[in-house]
């Protein structure tokens, strides 16, 4: 690198030496064994169609991690200028990489890609960024964009408990080059992942129990609970302009870690000055399902079809060939989505689609949820949120955050006593929601701090058959699919980066937006809406007293409070969407 550290790179080249080829690279913190010239990965590239296609593979291991030298930072920030050579960034390591392969690996046409899945996307997307001419094709999936505002981290100010303090276990800091095997990997213990994270008290308690002040990255997370200089120095977010190569965003609708990423990524490099066409692809997956073996369900939840080959074979190989080697324009479209629901994928000019109406679902009396605001001058539901006693994440027993959460019957929470539910009649017609849920709830409570997390559901209709074979004996019939839930935590009422008490017993209007879907609610289903004030371990416990940091907070500081949502003309809590005719 221009600084002088040396960035551990294996390169796999075909042997024909008749063509020239272009380089296809993956830059990764989490190591890109086996290592030694007469090792091979399992496969190379990120799909099967990819390796048949013929590239120069090239994998790194990132600065600072396993075998490459120099200090690694986590999501290291983007800088706004490189004048001198120890100004650097993942986007001039990056330029860096590529200058030296052109330099030094033979029969290449002088055409770059960059890819990566998860963190890997985070270096896709910086890379992104970094201006080398050679650099014609990107393709950042599930990327890391803002970790405190929707990705790993943090969603809307309330931590992803489960997500990430497992993670940190094996993520341990590297002083100097090393290979795989030192890491202690984390031992639960129990498959409970509710009973045992409850067992760990504040978080505080718990990493000094299983960390004990060694890690420090997992530290810096408990000292930044708030979107301050930390957080906001390593948002890509502002930077994402004026890009030059071709991009291709990639995301899963069902991707418990990264949905945000991909479609802030897009919509930032889509509407800023794009030098070259930015595409978006959502399927039907969970974190990097695109290149698991078939993604035709999730849990009980069928999509009838092999959509992850159809992902490889229709539009990623086709992208990569046509910016690195001239081939075929596959002419992808702006937006190529699978609309859930219906099972069938779509393709649009632009996302949100233009044509799609912004509509409201306003809560009502008595559980109803509808188009039409209400009229009743007065009117609220409330019930007792006790964090001693948080609701399940899940209907099953899971050790962490399991992936199916993201599809999962919702019936066992309707049927607690600190959970509101609204919906619909049966739907006459089929209704499609394209784009993000805007969130618009007046909530109050009785304590001084307190998370809401509102969930969008699909309920099937009474007679719906159950899936065929069916093994886990799953009943379809009224099943409560989730189809999108997101948290918010309320000390962030006013502002992420400067979090305040909340007026106990006040309503206040609570507004965030829950990312996209595509989804149709069919004619005889019904749309429902739930509300609730924890969602555990996926989301830590809020005290629900205002306390400087949560994770140092003290037992006494869990209190019961007593929460109410609005569903008044005065207090009208609502969905904002898109609805495609």
């Amino acid at each position: 690198m221009r600084d002088g550290v040396k960035l551990f790179t294996a390169v796999y080249a075909p042997k024909d030496t008749s063509h020239r080829f272009p380089f296809l690279i993956n830059r990764s913190p989490y190591s890109i064994s086996p290592y030694g010239e007469d090792k091979y990965p399992a496969r190379l590239g990120p799909s099967p169609e990819m390796a048949r296609a013929g590239y120069i593979f090239v994998q790194q291991d990132v600065r600072g991690r396993y075998m490459s030298e120099g200090q690694f930072v986590e999501m290291r920030p983007q800088l706004e200028a490189h004048a001198k050579p120890q100004d650097i960034d993942e986007s001039t390591d990056t330029y860096d990489t590529i200058e030296w392969l052109l330099k030094n690996i033979p029969h290449n046409n002088g055409r770059a890609g960059l890819t990566g899945t998860s963190y890997p996307g985070f270096y896709a997307a910086a890379g992104l960024l970094c201006g080398h001419p050679a650099l014609k094709a990107v393709s950042p999936q599930a990327p890391m964009v803002d970790l405190f505002l929707g990705d790993d981290n943090a969603h809307n100010g309330a931590f992803y408990l489960a997500a990430n303090f497992g993670f940190y276990q094996y993520f341990g800091e590297h002083k100097h080059p090393q290979r795989p095997g030192n890491e202690s990997l984390f031992e639960m213990g129990t498959n409970d992942g509710y009973a045992f994270y409850l067992g760990l008290g504040s978080i505080a308690e718990g990493e000094q129990k299983y960390y004990q002040h060694r890690n420090p990255y997992f530290a810096e997370l408990l000292q930044h609970t708030a979107y301050d200089d930390f957080w906001q120095a390593r948002s890509l977010t502002p930077h994402i302009h004026d890009v030059q190569p071709a991009v291709l965003a990639v995301g899963g609708w069902y991707d418990a870690e990264d949905l945000q990423g991909p479609l802030r990524l897009f919509m930032n490099a889509s509407t800023r000055n794009p030098q070259a066409p930015v595409s978006l692809v959502m399927g039907p997956w969970v974190h990097g399902g695109w290149h698991g073996p078939r993604g035709n369900h999730l849990g009980p939840v069928e999509f009838g079809q092999d959509t992850a080959r159809f992902f490889q074979e229709s539009i990623e190989t086709p992208f990569f060939e046509k910016w690195l080697r001239d081939g075929q324009d596959p002419k992808l479209p702006v937006a190529w989505m699978f609309e859930t629901g219906t099972n069938k994928w779509l393709t649009f000019n632009a996302w949100p689609p233009p044509a799609a109406q912004r509509r409201t679902l306003y809560f009502a009396e008595h559980g109803g949820l509808s188009f039409d605001p209400p009229r009743q001058k007065k009117g609220y539901d409330q019930y007792v949120s006790d964090p001693s006693k948080p609701i399940p994440a899940t209907s099953f027993i899971a050790p962490g955050m399991a992936r199916e959460y993201m599809i999962d019957d919702q019936r066992q929470a309707e049927r607690r006593p600190d959970v509101v539910s609204y919906q619909t009649a049966p739907l006459d017609h089929d209704v499609t929601l394209a784009g993000p849920i805007g969130v618009r709830l007046m909530a109050s409570t009785s304590g001084t701090d307190s998370d809401w997390v509102v969930k969008l559901i699909d309920v099937y209709p009474a007679d719906t058959p159950d899936p065929s074979p069916n093994p886990a004996g799953v009943h379809l019939g009224g099943y409560e699919q989730l189809v999108r839930g997101e948290p918010f935590r309320g000390r962030f009422w006013k502002s992420f980066s400067k979090p305040e008490p909340l007026p106990s017993n006040q309503f206040v209007e609570i507004h965030y937006t829950m990312p996209d879907v595509l989804h149709t609610f069919k004619q005889g289903h019904r749309i429902m809406v739930q509300v609730q004030s924890s969602w555990f371990p996926v989301v830590d416990r809020n005290p629900q007293k205002f306390v400087p940091s949560i994770p140092f907070a003290k037992a006494a500081d869990f209190q019961p409070a007593t929460e109410r949502i609005g569903h008044s003309a005065a207090e009208p809590s609502r969905l904002e969407v898109l609805v495609l005719n």
